[in-house]
């Protein structure tokens, strides 16, 4: 091919004079379209003589050309084998280059998975260490938790640390998992010593207040404490409201003396409580009846002076109910002899003799004997009525109590739960101790209120029931006594219309009927009565 073109090329340098030649106008040829000069015409000698000229031009360029095509190849034979072996050596080193590439390639992508796998690895790893951290924090919280009070000064420095650690944004994780660490294998350690026992060196507070060095002898939750002179021996238990151990002394000398040998020698008698403390703590929560009175406040005054009010009101009822007779069937069947003889003398001194209020009704009724049944009858009923006054005279006031007593201890409810309200208001809910005062007025107060009030109700009750026994008893003798004085009646006495009685059972409400046929005349004449006192 290059061949090829090489003569293409010699060709065209041949012809190109001549072709422009043809092309060219001659010089002193008139333009278009004006007149031509006469031009000489040529000679035949003229015309070979340029052919020749050009035939040898061409020649010589001919093998001028061919000259330099020669060297030409020449040249590209020398320089075709180096030529050759350089573009093998070029094929040979983009071979090279083209596996190094694939080989590189393989490992562009084996790395980038294993750069994934390692990234998905140390993802989980960082996901386990955030873990065993928040593990290791909740271990340790609950560790602190757990400690008995005299271990907190034994262990103050590594929870410290591990608290300050957790919260240093300046340290590394490494550096916080290692304090963390520290405190886990002293807990570990802890296990190990707490079947056995330790002593260590610690303070308490003393019960005048003072705080005391000494050391310690802790087994199992249990520590005992004996100061650096062995004045001071007990346990240590931790006090309501205080961060540090307090000492609480032996009941028994025998006791102190077996803590001092224990503390000092690291072996001996442990004297043990098995409560660990707490029946100290309810102890100190035990107040005096006077003490938790006061915690009412202002409102236990009235309720303690209403609840002595009727105290009083009821040991007077009760004496008084003590001492009134009562009647007896014998005395009471004398009396009832000697109406039915109409023996007025003996029927007044049997009924004298009666006594109580029963008999002051009977001897009423006895010194009437000989007159109309409806004046006796009045006359009996007025003695009830009088006994019915007197027996119930305060009791109305016990009720009352037992009623009031309740609102009380409400009032003081109310008053305790405003107290409560204030207190929060200016110290906040987050002290217990503070609002305690508040709480205690307001449950103290309904207590009181209760422990007033039901005993009264249940005394006013008893006290109306037996009032209203011997009313029923004063009644019960006086229908025998008036069947009685209606049978030993002569025929015609006493025979008036019911009239009277209507009226006086309409009036003062009076029930009880001496005998029956009036009994039932009355209970028929109810409806009537109670139209005509509707009426007015």
């Amino acid at each position: 091919m290059i061949k090829n073109l090489t003569l293409g090329g010699l060709l065209l340098v041949l012809l190109l004079p001549s072709l422009q030649a043809q092309d060219s106008p001659a010089p002193n040829s008139p333009a278009p379209g004006s007149a031509a000069p006469a031009a000489p015409a040529p000679t035949s000698a003229q015309e070979p003589t340029k052919l020749e000229d050009a035939a040898r031009s061409a020649e010589q360029r001919l093998e001028a050309s061919l000259r330099e095509l020669s060297e030409l190849r020449e040249k590209m034979a020398s320089e075709k084998l180096p030529l050759s072996k350089r573009l093998s050596e070029l094929e040979a080193e983009l071979g090279a280059a083209r596996q190094e590439y694939q080989k590189t390639s393989r490992d562009l992508d084996d790395r980038a998975l294993k750069l994934n796998t390692l990234r998905d690895g140390i993802k989980a790893y960082e996901n386990q260490a955030s873990h065993l951290q928040t593990l290791v924090a909740d271990y340790l919280r609950n560790f602190e938790s757990r400690l008995h009070i005299v271990e907190l000064q034994r262990y103050k420095d590594a929870l410290s640390k591990a608290k300050l650690a957790r919260e240093n944004t300046a340290l590394t994780p490494e550096e916080v998992f290692a304090a963390q660490a520290e405190l886990v294998e002293l807990s570990l350690a802890r296990l190990h010593e707490a079947p056995g026992g330790v002593t260590f060196p610690g303070h308490v507070v003393a019960t005048s207040g003072v705080v005391v060095s000494g050391r310690f002898a802790l087994v199992g939750p249990a520590a005992i404490f004996r100061s650096e002179d062995g004045q001071h021996v007990g346990t240590a238990e931790q006090k309501l409201g205080s961060l540090e151990p307090a000492l609480i002394p032996f009941a028994r000398p025998e006791d102190n003396e077996a803590a001092r040998v224990l503390v000092a020698s690291g072996e001996g008698v442990f004297p043990l409580d098995p409560t660990l403390g707490n029946a100290h703590k309810i102890e100190e929560t035990q107040e005096t009846l006077l003490e938790h009175i006061k915690a009412g406040g202002p409102v236990m005054y009235p309720i303690f002076a209403m609840a002595g009010a009727a105290l009083l009101v009821v040991l007077l009822k009760w004496v008084s109910f003590l001492f009134m007779r009562k009647p007896s069937r014998s005395r009471l069947a004398a009396v009832l002899a000697a109406v039915r003889q109409r023996d007025h003398a003996t029927a007044v001194e049997q009924a004298q003799r009666v006594g109580g209020p029963s008999g002051r009704m009977l001897t009423v009724g006895a010194q009437h004997l000989g007159e109309p049944r409806e004046l006796i009858e009045e006359v009996m009923y007025e003695t009830v009525l009088e006994t019915k006054l007197r027996l119930n005279r305060w009791l109305p006031f016990v009720a009352v109590c037992a009623s009031s007593a309740p609102l009380l201890g409400l009032l003081g409810t109310v008053t305790g739960i405003m107290n409560t309200f204030k207190l929060i208001t200016v110290f906040g809910s987050g002290d217990v101790k503070m609002l305690s005062g508040g709480i205690s007025e307001a449950l103290i107060t309904t207590e009181y209120g209760l422990i007033v009030a039901i005993p009264s109700l249940l005394l006013h009750a008893l006290l109306s029931r037996k009032a209203k026994g011997m009313l029923d008893q004063m009644e019960k003798s006086a229908v025998e006594f008036l069947n009685q004085v209606a049978k030993s009646q002569p025929a015609g006495v006493g025979s008036h219309d019911h009239f009277r009685d209507d009226e006086l059972s309409e009036d003062v409400g009076y029930e009880f009927i001496p005998a029956m046929p009036r009994a039932r005349e009355t209970e028929l004449s109810r409806p009537a009565q109670a139209e005509r006192t509707s009426r007015r």
